[in-house]
């Protein structure tokens, strides 16, 4: 375990060495900035509306701000993702330090969780600052605050998934840009994947729809935790690592 943070430490400090990081947090806080701003401004006018008309029923902060900004928050780290993670091992093996990380005494599933960790700490930095937004709505008015736990764990399994397969991929070659592209095609296939359920029953497309990460969110966004979205989010943080953990070894016998 030891092992495990000392690599996770160095890939978040790599990250913060360079303008990865900053440029994630500022594109992060703009958009959900802006998202933030205009969910906000959209439930205040119906609000206002809903008082001139004289209507007494209560508006649900939860169903008309959280919810749509845990959404947007879920299609943001479609984009972000792959910058975060095309780097992983794509770097180590365009600076050819990926070969003292193949000869050090670590095991290749210790390098795989560090780094991926390091991912996740930096992308759960990135879900502060949206906290810091969602302040507000405590600040001024009285949101249910499980279901917004419920939300953040959501993105944070999904974000996981994305992470462990974007890991998978940058270990494959040692261009970046090539990494990052197919990771945000990958991530953008399995959020698409729901459209076929929309219009086919076949079992097939039962199965792409069943594999599509947004129809495993959608529930947390709502604040419901289902076994089957957490297995499902596991299971492809397990796939990930799991072939993540295997190119390294083959990246080993061809050394």
């Amino acid at each position: 375990m030891r092992n495990v943070w000392t690599i996770c430490q160095k890939e978040l400090k790599s990250y913060f060495a360079s303008p990865i990081a900053y440029l994630a947090m500022a594109m992060f806080a703009v958009i959900f900035g802006f998202f933030f701003w205009n969910v906000v401004a959209y439930f205040v006018e119906m609000s206002l509306q809903s008082q001139m008309m004289g209507r007494s029923f209560p508006m649900d902060v939860n169903e008309m701000v959280i919810r749509p900004l845990l959404m947007n928050t879920s299609v943001i780290g479609l984009f972000l993702i792959p910058m975060i993670a095309m780097r992983l091992f794509s770097e180590e093996k365009r600076s050819m330090t990926i070969e003292l990380l193949l000869t050090s005494p670590l095991h290749d599933a210790e390098i795989v969780i560090g780094k991926w960790l390091a991912a996740m700490g930096l992308y759960a930095t990135l879900l502060l600052i949206s906290a810091l937004d969602m302040a507000f709505l405590f600040a001024y008015g009285r949101p249910d605050w499980k279901p917004l736990l419920a939300g953040y764990l959501g993105l944070l399994l999904q974000a996981g998934a994305l992470l462990a397969l974007g890991a998978f991929i940058s270990t494959l070659t040692k261009n970046q840009i090539i990494a990052g592209i197919v990771t945000f095609s990958v991530c953008l296939l399995l959020w698409v994947f729901e459209w076929v359920g929309g219009y086919e029953t076949a079992a097939w497309a039962k199965v792409m729809a069943y594999m599509s990460v947004i129809s495993h969110f959608e529930p947390f966004a709502k604040g419901v935790i289902d076994s089957k979205d957490a297995v499902y989010f596991l299971s492809l943080i397990f796939l990930g690592l799991f072939l993540s953990v295997r190119s390294l070894e083959s990246l080993r016998w061809r050394s």
